[in-house]
């Protein structure tokens, strides 16, 4: 299969970070197209910088790369501008890694982190000259195939997809390849329909063109039920348990171009039992999966040894809920001492910090500002998610780290959650300027800063508030207009106050995207053809086409934009994504969102007995926790130029 590196790099010189598009990064894998039997293309839909250091692509692309009969390479959305020269040129969507043709492969698998990468999904499909729609697709197609939290509801994109997996991808991408290897060793029988067929027929993969949906005549769904009998009624995602059992990525890929995560990072456990009700990833991940501290320690090792990088971040939706985090970064920095290799955690939990780990963190590289994520401004809206930390304990927690050496601090909140009033927002103000207060008095200095980073609310699938009402724009935008008001009505404090928020117009076009159903498919298809292009990106997204697109395509269904979004759904109403499994019960689920419209909080199952979610006995998996009692060992010698290489083992 030949590339079209030549007819490309003629064009580099002319478009924006043309380094993006040229591979060769350490750590790539490249093989021989003849030498192997199935070929995967791996994409991210969104740009370069933000896609390659997506763990899950990583791991998949090693883990497929690994079979010596498979090959996988990476493809990424191009920016408009080679976009536009590659229609001129005639040169097809292209991996990075030999620059092939994207529609050569066997398998494109997408993996979806967020709904506003729809429209690049289109131009990807487009550009590489396969066909929009799964039903107008040959033998001589890629299968295109959905990951990631967004495909947990495919329903809007099922149109463009011919499958979809939920959940974990390590085995799943394994036993799917096996299923292209039968089939093609066999001949190919039945063509694309029998390999669909057989990938359905495991339970484990969501082939939507053997679903019908009808619809009610007030515009619900009646019904959704598989039209081939091979197709089971309920389709299951996949868990990985044994977290050490696949410590990926080995070798880590280094960009050739700045990318928004410049670091190592290690996924130390996967899954929360926090049970914040806004939260999807937190419901759709479960159980508790902890690696154990030495797969960690390897993992950090080989990763360094393999990268060169000097950060190492320590991933999972609550790194600090670890059962052995304390002894994971004081090994970490124990053995890293005097190499400059700094760890850092995602957003921690105030009930789950200490100035013991923060100094951990911090002890060997370069001590930055602490984020902690109270999501809501007031007591009542954080019982109502969920989010069991008061406001002492954040004062308590930022007044001890103040004393101790830190200067500035970033708070994550959302905007137009359920049942939000303006005063739950305006309580966002009036704790910032006591984070200010309580940092001046702890560090008797003046120099504390305190920012607000405030995100829009989109009820997500899955989750309890999959029922709510979403806040509409105008609302949420001004509430933040309040909030800001309320922070600046006192200068001497308020100064030292940042403000960081995003309108609420992106918030509602991923909350249609998130919660429709196949309806969508022709507002995206309208909205990609007049235009869209990574609705992500703030300077690319227009609101204005979104809704244009909306009522032209859904008013003569007798849906709207409205009806998707600020509509809140009844108890008895299907979902669109109701024969997809989550592996919590639906009725566990409602409870929750009653619980929540009354501001009752739930405990963390990890530590208490069982609410019966559902996940653990459907999925036939149990949460996975320590402490193991065991304690990360010092580093063996590592070879000369190491970046971890310890000056104790050469003196002499």
């Amino acid at each position: 299969m030949e590339s079209v590196f030549d007819r490309l790099e003629p064009l580099l010189p002319r478009v924006s970070k043309p380094v993006q598009y040229v591979g060769g990064e350490l750590n790539a894998t490249l093989k021989a197209w003849d030498d192997t039997a199935i070929r995967w293309c791996l994409m991210y839909p969104d740009a370069y910088e933000v896609g390659l250091p997506n763990q899950g692509v990583q791991i998949l692309y090693e883990i497929l790369n690994e079979q010596p009969d498979v090959l996988a390479e990476r493809t990424y959305a191009v920016w408009p501008d080679l976009e536009a020269l590659m229609r001129e040129h005639g040169i097809p969507q292209f991996t990075v890694d030999a620059h092939r043709p994207v529609g050569a492969f066997d398998v494109l698998g997408v993996s979806f982190a967020t709904e506003l990468g729809y429209t690049n999904l289109l131009g990807a499909l487009d550009l590489a000259g396969i066909p929009l729609h799964a039903a107008d697709r040959t033998d001589d197609h890629p299968i295109v195939l959905a990951g990631g939290h967004a495909a947990f509801n495919p329903e809007p994109i099922a149109d463009f997809l011919d499958a979809a997996v939920l959940g974990d991808g390590e085995e799943a991408v394994l036993e799917i390849t096996e299923a292209i290897r039968r089939w093609k060793a066999e001949g190919q029988p039945g063509g694309r329909d029998e390999l669909l067929l057989r990938l359905a027929e495991s339970g484990g993969v969501y082939v939507p063109k053997f679903y019908d949906v009808s619809y009610r005549a007030d515009g619900a769904i009646d019904q959704v039920v598989p039209n081939n009998e091979r197709a089971p009624y309920r389709v299951f995602k996949r868990t990985t348990m044994e977290l050490d059992d696949w410590p990926y990525p080995k070798q880590p890929l280094v960009p050739l171009a700045e990318s928004v995560h410049e670091r190592m990072s290690v996924e130390i456990f996967r899954g929360c039992t926090r049970g914040c009700r806004f939260c999807q990833a937190g419901m759709i991940t479960r159980p508790v999966r902890e690696r154990s501290i030495e797969g960690i320690g390897e993992m950090v090792q080989r990763g360094l040894e393999a990268t060169g990088f000097e950060e190492v971040g320590l991933l999972s939706l609550s790194s600090a809920d670890h059962s052995e985090i304390a002894d994971i970064t004081k090994g970490l920095a124990d053995r890293y001492e005097g190499t400059n290799t700094g760890l850092s955690l995602p957003s921690t939990r105030v009930d789950a910090f200490n100035i013991d780990l923060a100094n951990e963190l911090s002890r060997n590289g370069r001590r930055s500002g602490l984020t902690f994520a109270p999501e809501g401004g007031s007591e009542r809206i954080r019982r109502v998610i969920n989010k069991m930390v008061s406001e002492e304990d954040l004062i308590r927690t930022v007044s001890a780290a103040f004393a101790n050496g830190w200067r500035q601090v970033k708070l994550y909140f959302m905007c137009g959650l359920p049942t939000e009033t303006d005063e739950d927002v305006l309580q966002i103000a009036e704790m910032a300027k006591e984070v200010i207060r309580a940092g001046r008095e702890a560090s008797g200095r003046k120099d504390i800063r305190c920012t607000i980073s405030i995100g829009g609310f989109v009820p997500k699938p899955h989750t309890p508030f999959q029922w709510a009402a979403q806040t509409d724009p105008d609302t949420v935008d001004a509430r933040l207009r309040k909030l800001r008001e309320a922070i600046n009505s006192d200068r001497r404090i308020g100064r030292n106050i940042g403000m960081r928020y995003h309108d609420g117009k992106p918030s509602m076009i991923e909350g249609l995207l998130s919660r429709g159903d196949r309806r969508l498919g022709r507002v995206i298809e309208r909205v990609w053809r007049e235009g869209g292009r990574f609705d992500g990106w703030n300077e690319h997204f227009s609101y204005e086409r979104w809704v244009d697109c909306a009522a032209a395509e859904l008013e003569p269904l007798g849906v709207d934009l409205a009806w998707f979004t600020t509509r809140e759904r009844t108890e008895g109403e299907v979902l669109p994504w109701d024969h997809l499994d989550s592996g919590l019960d639906k009725e566990w689920l409602w409870a929750d969102w009653q619980d929540a419209l009354d501001a009752r909080e739930q405990d963390d199952c990890r530590w208490t007995p069982c609410f019966d979610c559902g996940v653990c006995p459907t999925m036939g998996t149990d949460i996975e926790v320590g402490p193991t009692g065991r304690k990360l060992l010092p580093i063996s010698p590592v070879g000369q130029g190491s970046p971890v290489r310890n000056p104790a083992f050469t003196q002499g």
